[in-house]
This record gives structure tokens, sequence and C-alpha cells, in this order.
């Protein structure tokens, strides 16, 4: 499982060591804020998921959000 971690890890540093200083020099601020942002929100799931912790289904979260809009609009 450590192994895994790291591996994960690393795929994240390789990931933000090819992109990041691409965008930085190229001085696309928004786009590297949307990029850090989905990186964290990547991160955020990925480890816990790879730690064995249980994650909701994002798919559920939608659901339980736009099943009330769509119930409205029949």
């Amino acid at each position: 499982m450590i192994n895994t971690v790291f591996l994960l890890s690393g795929f994240f540093l390789f990931v933000i060591l090819i992109e990041v200083p691409v965008l930085a020099r190229k001085k696309m601020w928004r786009e590297l804020a949307a990029f850090s942002v989905y990186l964290l929100l990547g991160m955020t799931l990925s480890f816990p998921q790879v730690l064995g912790a249980k994650i909701p289904n994002p798919t559920r979260i939608i659901e339980a959000v736009f099943k009330p809009v769509a119930e409205l609009l029949k």
C-alpha cells in the first residue's frame, strides 16, 4: 500500500513538473489556477481511495442535486 502511495505521489509530481513550468512560462495564470484546482481535486479523491477509505460516489451527489430539478421540469 505504501508503494502505491509513493507511485501515486510520483505520478502527481511528474504531472506537476511537466505542466506547471509551461503554464507559468506562458503566463497562463487562469489555466494554472484551473489546473491546480483539478489536480488538488484529483489528489483529494485518489489518495484516500488508495489507502482504502470509502469515498462516496460523486454520481450520487450529482443525482441528489439534479433529480429535484428534473422532477420540476416534467
